[in-house]
C-alpha cells in the first residue's frame, strides 16, 4: 500500500515533466486523452498494475509490455517517459503521476472536474445542463465531467466540484427532511 503523501510527492515533479514535455511540443491535449486511456486500462486490469508495481520483474520485461501496450503509433515523447519511469523504478507510480498531469492539464486550461453522481445514466441534454451550472457557479472557462451511478440516490443528481458538493438527489432531500423533523 502507497502512502498518499510520498505519493504526490514522487508523482508531482513527474507530472510537471511531463507537461512541460507537453507544453514544449504543443501535445498537452493529446497528452492528456492519452493519460485518461493509460488511467482507465490500469484502473481496469489489476494484472497490469500488479506486474508494473512488481519489483521482481525485470525492467526489460516492462519496457516490452509498455511498448505494446501504447503501440508503435503512440507518441514517441509519451513512450520515452514511460520507459524512462521503468529505468527511475517509478512506474508502480504510473496512475497517480497521470491523475496529476491531468490536474496540472485542469489547472492550465481553466477547466473544473465535476463529479457527477447519478441514479441513473444521464442523457446529454442533462450532462449539458450540469455543465452549464458548473460554469455558472465556478466561472471556470470549461467543465470536464466524471459520471458515476449509485442507485440508492433514488433519484437526482450529486456534484462535486472540488470541496463544493451539491446534493439535488432523492436520498439527500429525504436525508434533509428527516433532519428537520427530528428538530
Amino acid at each position: 500500500m502507497k502512502n498518499n503523501a510520498a505519493t504526490a510527492e514522487i508523482s508531482q515533479p513527474y507530472a510537471q515533466a511531463l507537461l512541460s514535455i507537453a507544453q514544449s511540443n504543443n501535445l498537452t491535449d493529446e497528452f492528456g486523452a492519452d493519460a485518461r486511456t493509460l488511467i482507465s486500462l490500469l484502473s481496469g486490469s489489476q494484472e497490469l498494475q500488479n506486474y508494473l508495481d512488481n519489483p521482481f520483474i525485470a525492467p526489460e520485461n516492462k519496457k516490452n509490455l509498455l511498448k505494446q501496450v501504447v503501440g508503435e503509433g503512440a507518441n514517441p515523447y509519451l513512450r520515452n517517459f514511460l520507459l524512462f519511469l521503468v529505468d527511475r523504478r517509478r512506474i508502480a507510480f504510473l496512475e497517480p503521476i497521470l491523475e496529476q498531469y491531468l490536474a496540472l492539464l485542469r489547472q492550465l486550461n481553466q477547466t473544473v472536474l465535476a463529479e457527477v453522481t447519478s441514479a441513473v445514466a444521464l442523457s446529454d441534454a442533462q450532462l449539458q445542463q450540469v455543465k452549464e451550472k458548473v460554469v455558472a457557479i465556478t466561472k471556470a472557462r470549461e467543465v470536464e465531467v466524471s459520471t458515476k451511478i449509485d442507485p440508492d440516490l433514488i433519484g437526482g443528481v450529486v456534484i462535486k466540484v472540488g470541496s463544493q458538493v451539491i446534493d439535488a438527489s432523492i436520498r439527500g432531500q429525504l436525508r434533509r427532511i428527516s433532519l428537520r423533523l427530528a428538530n
